[in-house]
């Protein structure tokens, strides 16, 4: 029996499992192992996940399972996805679709966002979790490497109103070499398809000498689909089997920027403290309409938002968002 979910289409079945062991084969179907078991669950600001043209400033819930069906040298987060799936259910949190939304709405979150590996491998929970969520009025996002097939593709964008889609490299040596795919032809097409129904923005993790000089190409590709793609071009800081590699040099990274920033007006450039390139600037006049904070390592968060109803109040030109400015309230505030 072939799991369909990702481009790695695995034959289960006599006891195999896949490239991610989050599938196996029971009673004639592909069944989740180990369904509604979280290796994480709690609140963050929506610009920290990141996503800056979803509900700015708003409170999100953001999860994660275990595994991935890719296999990153870099992988930030390789403790959980990289781990043997068996291995770390003891650490799991066992919570039902029905208790995650009840947690979100306790935590008074405005949207819950999938972020810490790939949902993929967790499907049929997300989508009883989606039911749940849109009963109680949330809206759900995820990160995704987006690795997936068509089929899973629409299950995908019935379970999620926006994404942040990681884009990597495009050639055939970097992501064999460094993700371990054999092509990146799976994610461009996904990429094109879910931008046309859903809020879709790209994470490009740079590797200086590695992947950087893809970066104008990238940019072709993004604009090719849509020129209001937001594009989050991150300093990677080296981890899991490059944890010995040297820190990105900030401006050198930056100057190659140039050429890609004429082509994508809302190119964001963080993953640092303090940087100059995280605010949303008008497509029209160039006044700043979104300021941000850049704290570093996902810690980024909403200032000033300066837009009137979505517009620019210097002239009148709209941001393209999903929803809008997402105040607070007091009791909000408190938690």
């Amino acid at each position: 029996m072939r799991c369909n979910y990702c481009e790695w289409r695995c034959e289960l079945g006599g006891g195999k499992l896949g490239v991610c062991r989050m599938y196996h084969e029971q009673d004639g179907a592909v069944t989740e192992r180990f369904p509604s078991q979280w290796c994480s669950y709690g609140t963050s600001r929506i610009e920290s996940v990141p996503f800056y043209h979803v509900y700015p400033g708003s409170r999100t819930m953001i999860l994660g399972t275990s595994s991935c069906n890719f296999k990153c040298k870099y992988c930030s987060n390789a403790f959980i996805a990289k781990a043997d799936p068996a291995s770390v259910q003891d650490r799991m949190f066992d919570l039902t679709p029905r208790e995650i939304v009840a947690m979100a709405r306790k935590l008074r979150c405005h949207n819950i966002v999938f972020n810490i590996n790939e949902p993929t491998v967790s499907l049929p929970t997300l989508l009883e979790v989606a039911r749940e969520a849109r009963e109680a009025g949330i809206p759900m996002g995820c990160l995704t490497n987006a690795y997936t097939t068509e089929e899973s593709t629409d299950i995908l964008e019935s379970i999620f109103s926006f994404f942040n889609i990681g884009l990597k490299g495009l050639s055939t040596d970097f992501n064999r070499d460094y993700i371990g795919i054999p092509s990146s032809a799976p994610i461009l097409r996904n990429i094109a398809r879910l931008a046309r129904t859903r809020h879709v923005e790209v994470t490009t993790p740079v590797i200086q000498s590695v992947n950087d000089h893809e970066l104008d190409e990238i940019a072709d590709f993004l604009s090719g689909i849509d020129r209001q793609i937001p594009w989050h071009v991150f300093r990677l800081l080296p981890e899991d089997e490059m944890k010995d590699a040297g820190y990105p040099n900030i401006e050198v990274i930056n100057q190659a920027l140039t050429l890609a920033r004429t082509k994508l007006p809302s190119l964001y450039f963080h993953n640092f403290v303090g940087s100059d390139w995280v605010n949303t600037l008008c497509q029209g006049c160039g006044a700043v309409v979104i300021e941000r904070f850049s704290l570093g390592c996902g810690g980024d968060k909403l200032h000033r938002f300066l837009c009137e109803g979505n517009r620019c109040p210097q002239c009148g030109r709209e941001v393209k968002l999903l929803g809008t400015r997402t105040e607070w309230t007091r009791e909000e505030a408190a938690i």
